[in-house]
């Protein structure tokens, strides 16, 4: 019986879907946006935006921690120094998905994931 379970699978593994996890969130760090289907756009929110809470107080417990879940320095280093100041005052909500209509082979919703300004 599949009853309560909390999270999707997208038809991956376990670690598939841990690697595509870290895989997307490090390309909405380092480019700032990213086309992705609607369904994956707000999973991944639930796991980026924790990290962008994290991040901003700068210790290095933190940066370790961001370094296990990320696996990328250049993505750590850019969250330490761009966007954990950028969003110190904000109370959470700091990613938006924006509908961009349908995939044209199979008509898969379309969504951007961008930062809130």
């Amino acid at each position: 019986m599949n009853h309560r379970s909390g999270k999707k699978h997208f038809n991956r593994t376990s670690a598939h879907r841990l690697a595509f996890q870290r895989n997307l969130a490090v390309a909405i760090i380092k480019h700032g946006q990213v086309k992705t289907t609607l369904a994956k756009a707000k999973w991944i929110r639930s796991f980026l935006e924790p990290l962008i809470t994290k991040s901003a107080t700068q210790t290095l417990h933190v940066r370790r921690y961001l370094i296990q879940k990320l696996r990328d320095k250049d993505a750590v280093n850019k969250l330490l120094s761009d966007l954990g100041p950028r969003y110190q005052k904000r109370p959470g909500g700091y990613v938006r998905v924006l509908k961009s209509g349908f995939r044209t082979g199979d008509a898969a919703p379309m969504a951007y994931i961008t930062f809130v300004e």
